[in-house]
């Protein structure tokens, strides 16, 4: 992740197939602040060691007072994704210049219309559960708004740090991923995938399905089994080779046992700069951790993977943000996501509402006028319709 310039942003901006409009939802306290912090601080935003403590996109005294979120907060993220990482990615793209247009938005079920607001202009959303908690009321609340507004998710199970015991979780082609937001490091089980897939002799997929579910593999015989064999050595693929190599790295940090821990860190190509290396306990282990696993690869080239460019999502999301007849020139226009088509942004509520915006087709500039078709407004009619210049 690397700060953008103008210049690079306006180039980014005309390549439709890379930009991704996405949330960030949860249920409150579940941490979607403190991670977003991490996205941040991968940017060069704010430093990597105040990240979860600044909370960016806590824009208001009294929410911050309160320590939750009340207003939706939007931020652009670029991100270039590295050529190994691009291998496995199939989708329509322009180079690997990606502009992540990221919205934090409230958990609090009083500040839901916020989320409305979000969801409304973006095309995915990021869901996070915390891994103690689990799954809450209001995250099935803005789930269930997320897939009426056609939002496509993808999730993270928040928290790691927390807790440290055997998951069974169920990711699904890497659309999942295991966060500890606080301390800046995450994985999907393509990471884990790539490293072992070479050494079993199978290829990346086949691997990331031992990583899950009931997939045991004994060392003492080198066989895997889909069920456990009693064996004392028989251990589900995800402990085996995901849960336990993160917690001995962890508690090797920890104990200060930095004899073992620089010959592991080697094996897995991790490098620590020399200042790094005087660290202890807690900040070493923090370090070392968003080293060899950063939050903002696994999270952002998920994202980039499974959530929909603004091309595509607004293909089959035109029913969902234009009530006029689907086949005249501005539901095309909205369909192709067309520049030189007339100027589409999403409808508004009533009254004076600022809210985050956002051109579906055309191109918006000040002094440009624009028609305001509110709430009441029926295709075809002059009711609650409004001329205004930007």
């Amino acid at each position: 992740m690397v700060k953008f310039t103008a210049e690079e942003l306006r180039r980014i901006m005309d390549y439709k197939h890379n930009i991704r409009n996405m949330s960030v939802i949860a249920h409150v306290d579940h941490g979607k602040s403190t991670l977003t912090d991490s996205l941040v601080a991968a940017a060069g935003i704010i430093a990597q060691e105040v990240a979860g403590g600044v909370q960016m996109t806590d824009t208001r005294a009294d929410g911050a007072e309160r320590g939750i979120t009340i207003k939706s907060t939007g931020i652009s993220l670029h991100y270039k994704m590295t050529d190994e990482a691009l291998k496995s990615y199939k989708g329509e793209r322009n180079g690997n210049e990606y502009l992540i247009n990221l919205i934090g938005s409230p958990g609090h079920v009083d500040f839901s219309s916020e989320v409305t607001a979000a969801l409304r202009i973006t095309d995915g959303a990021l869901g996070l559960v915390d891994c103690i908690e689990g799954v809450c009321v209001q995250t099935e609340t803005l789930l269930r708004q997320a897939l009426g507004e056609r939002i496509r998710p993808v999730l993270t199970v928040n928290k790691m740090d927390r807790c440290f015991l055997e998951l069974q979780v169920y990711p699904e082609k890497g659309t999942v991923a295991f966060s500890a937001g606080l301390h800046g490091w995450a994985f999907t089980l393509t990471n884990f995938a790539k490293m072992y897939a070479s050494k079993f002799g199978v290829d990346e997929s086949k691997m990331m399905e031992r990583l899950r579910g009931e997939n045991y593999f004994d060392p003492a015989t080198k066989k895997w089994t889909s069920k456990n064999t009693g064996s004392a050595t028989s251990k589900r693929g995800f402990v085996q080779f995901c849960y336990e190599p993160i917690k001995q790295i962890i508690n090797t940090c920890m104990n200060d046992q930095k004899d073992k821990l620089w010959p592991m860190l080697t094996k897995l190509g991790v490098t620590m700069k020399s200042d790094e290396k005087e660290l202890m306990g807690k900040a070493l282990k923090k370090r070392v951790m968003q080293t060899w696993l950063p939050a903002s690869s696994a999270l952002l080239e998920m994202m980039n993977f499974h959530l929909p460019s603004t091309s595509t999502g607004q293909r089959y999301r035109v029913e969902n943000l234009y009530e006029g007849p689907l086949d005249d020139q501005y539901a095309n226009a909205t369909r192709n996501c067309d520049p030189e088509g007339p100027l589409i942004t999403p409808p508004s509520d009533k009254g004076r509402f600022f809210a985050f915006g956002r051109v579906f087709a055309g191109k918006v500039h000040t002094c440009l006028q624009v028609r305001i078709m509110g709430p009441n407004y029926v295709p075809g009619e002059k009711k609650d319709l409004y001329f205004k210049n930007v």
